[in-house]
């Protein structure tokens, strides 16, 4: 069951993140482990650096490396400082098609001090992989990872 899925990477996350202050290393830890529990497409994370999104650890196929702010869902995103389901990429007008293979996606925006510093970028070769519980628990994953 999905929930019980993130249950666990929850749980690691806390392990993981818990005495560790290297941002890289948590990052690609956390990426890893949804990676590995869901085999999503895709999963990694973009950065705010100098105005744009740019790419950080990732598991996958290889991605694109800046970001717009408002361009693409990850740009969306951040933009609006709001998680993103997108059930069918191909219907998101603007959508940046980084691989062809990718047919859903969720985004969740990281958060601190009131100001977005990045987002989690999700993707699924899978129409409509994507739902609430999703949103929920990739909220709850990325408010563990604090800047450093």
């Amino acid at each position: 069951m999905k929930s019980e899925k993130y249950e666990r990477i929850l749980g690691s996350t806390q392990a993981l993140l818990s005495g560790e202050t290297d941002l890289v290393a948590n990052l690609a830890n956390v990426c890893a482990l949804i990676k590995t529990e869901f085999d999503f497409w895709w999963v990694g994370f973009y950065l705010v650096k100098n105005g744009e999104l740019v790419l950080g650890p990732f598991q996958g196929p290889v991605a694109c490396t800046r970001i717009a702010k408002g361009k693409g869902v990850c740009g969306t995103s951040w933009a609006k400082s709001e998680s993103i389901v997108v059930p069918d990429v191909h219907q998101f007008e603007g959508h940046i098609a980084c691989s062809a293979a990718s047919n859903s996606e969720i985004v969740v925006p990281m958060v601190h001090h009131g100001g977005v510093w990045g987002v989690l970028d999700v993707d699924s070769t899978e129409l409509g992989s994507f739902d609430e519980t999703d949103r929920i628990y990739l909220e709850k994953i990325v408010g563990l990872i604090v800047p450093s």
